[in-house]
């Protein structure tokens, strides 16, 4: 029998997806399962959106150009123009989703074992995008300890030898929720300066601040304008994960031009996806606002109500609509299967995403999970309950004084 790549033996299976088995087993028993481990929300599309495709009178769906519809690249920059980033439509390409924005980025700036900087925890695909690219992640740690606030500057430097090209963020984060101050930025700006990096920016959430939270893109940071590679989607802007459709945004003309040649290799963009993110930049502003009016009020009733749980620590995020909690089990990966395959609270039970996937070193991840608050109201008050009842019954729960004891080894 031929033998699978070593590639393939070490791509990661997704956090966000591997339980599925268990949920479906779950639900086929007649349990409600409370999805709160994709970040796939339960807004409306824009109706403009919809509209557009409904309408459409296309009697072939042509390939569009390589780098996207010129019209929606032209609606693109004017749509960036509004969030304060200067670009033009040719320093644009329309990506098959941020993920596709991301291959193009590396395969255009490393080489097989150049090595790229990520704070984490971070977005779990990113990891098999490295994998994918033949790139080396470089994990940086951060801590639930501060809300998960960048590393200083000593701490890159640290970890910045002869093969590294460059340090990717995500602001907001996927999956803290953390919104990166000025500050921040700043000493990111530094270090990516004075090393002459790439730094790959993955803002798809910016529309979601909370709080008086101002989002900054590193398209904005003094003296890196050549450096930065914006990654973006419309899929959690509109609520519309199936359209496929991101972008890849550089200044850099020689970088440009290079992920050209990805992008003609992979021939266009998803035509209806197209049509409908144009469409989408006609989304009036009251749609935003009552979005994120809506995801801050849910974002309070899920970690006000998790940082009641004896024993469970989650930091107020900022941005997107994800959180991180710290959680008083052994091993979230077996406590997220259990409460799939034995528990169940009035009929109902939880599906969480182990954080774990979200850590280069799973270990610092063992009793951590991610939630995204994208339910209902009233099912994220459920799921709180389910989750307090669920670590009364479990039987491997250990106190904070057990997990600070064995993180200190």
């Amino acid at each position: 029998m031929p033998s699978i790549s070593h590639k393939g033996r070490i791509m990661p299976s997704s956090p966000i997806r591997k339980l599925v088995p268990f949920a479906e087993a779950a639900k086929k028993r007649g349990i409600e399962v409370l999805h709160l481990n994709i970040g796939q929300p339960d807004i409306h599309s824009p109706e403009v959106a919809l509209e557009a495709i409904h309408r459409l009178d296309m009697p072939v769906l042509e390939y569009s150009h390589s780098a996207g519809f010129e019209s929606y690249r032209t609606g693109l920059a004017e749509y960036y123009a509004k969030h304060d980033i200067a670009v033009t439509k040719d320093q644009i390409i329309v990506t098959t989703g941020g993920s596709e924005a991301l291959l193009f980025a590396m395969m255009s700036c490393f080489d097989p074992g150049d090595e790229l900087i990520i704070p984490e925890p971070f977005y779990a695909n990113y990891n098999a995008f490295a994998i994918s690219a033949g790139v080396t992640v470089v994990p940086l740690r951060s801590s639930i300890e501060n809300g998960f606030e960048l590393p200083e500057e000593g701490a890159f430097e640290a970890h910045i030898t002869p093969r590294t090209k460059g340090i990717l963020i995500c602001n907001p984060g996927n999956p803290t929720g953390r919104v990166y101050t000025a500050n921040e930025l700043e000493r990111l700006r530094k270090v990516v300066l004075k090393h002459d990096l790439f730094l790959f920016a993955d803002e798809v959430y910016r529309e979601f601040c909370y709080d008086g939270t101002k989002h900054i893109s590193a398209m904005n940071l003094e003296g890196i304008s050549e450096n930065v590679v914006l990654i973006d989607s419309v899929s959690k802007r509109y609520s519309m994960c199936g359209a496929r459709v991101g972008a890849f945004v550089t200044r850099n003309a020689e970088l440009y031009d290079t992920a050209m040649k990805f992008a003609q290799a992979r021939l266009s963009p998803p035509t209806l996806g197209q049509v409908a993110s144009e469409a989408a930049l006609s989304t009036p502003k009251h749609y935003f606002e009552e979005v994120n009016r809506e995801y801050r009020g849910r974002r309070n009733i899920l970690v006000e109500g998790l940082n009641t749980i004896p024993e469970v620590v989650c930091p107020m995020p900022s941005g997107a609509f994800y959180c991180v909690a710290d959680l008083p089990v052994d091993d979230a990966d077996v406590f997220c299967q259990w409460l799939l395959e034995e528990f169940e609270h009035e009929g109902h039970t939880l599906m969480m995403a182990p954080a774990s996937g979200f850590y280069a070193e799973p270990e610092l991840g063992k009793r951590q999970v991610r939630l995204a608050y994208v339910l209902e109201k009233e099912k994220l008050q459920l799921a709180v309950e389910c989750l307090r009842a669920a670590l009364e019954a479990y039987p491997r729960t250990i106190s904070m004084k057990e997990r600070q004891r064995a993180a200190r080894g």
